[in-house]
């Protein structure tokens, strides 16, 4: 090996090293705000604090979602599958439970980030 080779491999190792830190420090996040979506419409915002069971009973199916000391997760659904209830328990911003069949969507943001406030104006 030359010495640019070790010079190519640490800088590569450097770059590696940080992406990894900074996408773990940024998705480490507990959100606060459980946004649940059918057909994408917002169907409910509901704080994430708050334990409760949310039924979402719409044409294509039935789903229950359970939100429950900090975490959201899809406890049961007529839908062939059956791959969102096998998501697990999500509480950090970013994340998302899919039911591809009824087209519903649970995900978690930041307060700020739920907010329906205006980006852009477009004309």
């Amino acid at each position: 090996m030359k010495k640019k080779d070790i010079i190519l491999i640490g800088t590569i190792l450097v770059i590696a090293l940080v992406s990894f830190l900074v996408l773990n420090l940024r998705s480490n996040h507990t959100g606060n705000t459980v946004i649940v979506s059918v057909s994408g419409e917002i169907y409910g915002k509901y704080p994430l604090n708050e334990n409760r069971i949310i039924d979402v009973n719409e044409n294509k199916g039935h789903n229950r979602i359970v939100i429950n000391d900090g975490k959201v997760y899809m406890e049961e659904a007529d839908c062939p599958d059956k791959y969102c209830v096998s998501q697990g328990k999500i509480s950090k911003t970013g994340e998302t439970i899919v039911c591809l069949p009824h087209k519903l969507s649970v995900e978690i943001k930041n307060q700020s980030e739920a907010t329906d406030e205006i980006d852009a104006v477009a004309k």
